[in-house]
């Protein structure tokens, strides 16, 4: 039989996949999931037990979550990415850990092909297919949903037909959770006026006590809160345990598909915003002026290349390197408020930072220069602005 890797989720779009490759096509299928977050234990036990049934011939689950972190989320954070100034990149920054992840387990397994669910709609098609491409040039890909324009309703059909009776009602709202953030899609995001109701978040209000946290961040990682120790990964989920009962990180995005439509998404992220905000004031203590300009560009460019699925391009490598070594000086402590629905950072300790009093306080006094040593300054700071002025008359 022909042996083939799917990219299986358990939703409506892979079960149809793994039955009907295996039933119709003839395919030995081998489903495999991939965790960035988004399942439980007892999530991949059941989606095992559907991929089994619905005629796989083995099922895998990938804990990619130290991965997703090492290779993705720790540059999301040295960078302060925010795409649109909106968006942590929850959802979209994990389809590239988990296809790299899908090419590795089929090469591992001599498989000739791989099979994902993607439509031909959005923009997870492309970032699948360009890794699939590229690290594995020679293992063809297969995408039933797209290749046969098939509607839910089709789908259902197909395995009711085949004996699958699973609940296929479709949900109100479409969630997809990672480490990094939880996607939210429905209705109202379909349209360009309406907002998401309350109710459609995962995480309610439940806490609305402030409370005060304090983030030890040692050369740009979240090590530590409150004093507790952790890795960032740990850190990252402790801290959304904590925000997430604020209803803290809500918001909805709007931005460019790579396939040059616009999309409107609502999401809940409250452990990557606050921990993006809290790293990013942080920097304006520890880091010039000239870093953070860079750092805003690159970190920039970053973002949009990931998001489009360049993930691989030997730039994002360069960038990374760029990013890493800024991060040298950026340890210290930030204060941050809990509030319902929002955050505030209240300051930073360390000591590496640049508002040193040595040498005065803005505004207020001067202690490494003269009043004389300003006023020069000044005069030779105007002088470009003096000599582009007196062309400019000559010429009226």
């Amino acid at each position: 039989m022909k042996k083939l890797v799917l990219a299986y989720s358990g939703g409506l779009d892979t079960s149809y996949c793994a039955k009907y490759l295996s039933q119709e096509e003839g395919f030995e299928v081998h489903a495999v999931s991939v965790n960035t977050g988004g399942f439980s234990t007892e999530e991949i036990a059941i989606i095992k037990e559907k991929a089994l049934q619905l005629g796989a011939s083995s099922y895998t689950s990938i804990d990619a979550l130290e991965h997703f972190y090492e290779k993705v989320v720790k540059y999301l954070i040295y960078g302060n990415v925010l795409r649109n100034n909106t968006y942590p990149l929850s959802v979209s920054a994990e389809r590239i850990v988990q296809a790299i992840e899908i090419v590795n387990h089929a090469k591992k397994i001599g498989a000739e092909y791989i099979a994902h669910g993607s439509t031909g709609a959005g923009n997870d098609q492309v970032r699948f297919d360009m890794i699939f491409q590229i690290l594995a040039p020679n293992i063809k890909i297969i995408t039933p949903i797209r290749d046969k324009s098939l509607s839910r309703a089709a789908e259902i059909e197909y395995l009711q037909e085949n004996g699958i009776d699973y609940s296929w009602e479709k949900a109100k709202y479409s969630i997809n959770k990672g480490l990094w953030g939880t996607s939210v899609g429905g209705d109202e995001t379909l349209t360009s006026n309406m907002s998401l109701p309350e109710s459609a978040y995962p995480s309610q209000l439940i806490t609305k006590e402030p409370k005060d946290i304090k983030l030890n961040f040692f050369k740009g990682e979240l090590v530590s809160i409150n004093g507790q120790k952790g890795t960032p990964v740990q850190n990252i989920i402790a801290l959304d345990v904590i925000a997430s009962k604020y209803a803290i990180g809500r918001d909805t995005h709007v931005g460019d598909t790579i396939i040059g439509i616009k999309g409107r998404v609502g999401f809940e992220a409250a452990a990557s915003l606050i921990i993006i905000k809290a790293h990013h004031l942080l920097e304006k203590h520890t880091l010039s002026k000239w870093q953070q300009f860079q750092k805003e560009q690159l970190g920039n460019f970053y973002g949009m290349l990931l998001h489009e699925g360049n993930y691989l391009d030997e730039v994002m490598r360069n960038i990374e390197a760029f990013l890493s070594d800024t991060q040298r000086n950026v340890s210290g402590e930030v204060s941050v408020s809990l509030h319902p629905y929002r955050f505030e950072l209240n300051g930073i300790n360390s000591e590496n930072d640049l508002m040193n009093a040595s040498f005065g306080n803005y505004g207020e006094t001067n202690k490494a220069w003269t009043a004389d040593d300003a006023k020069g300054f000044i005069k030779i700071l105007s002088n470009p602005g003096k000599i582009a002025n007196q062309i400019i008359q000559n010429h009226d």
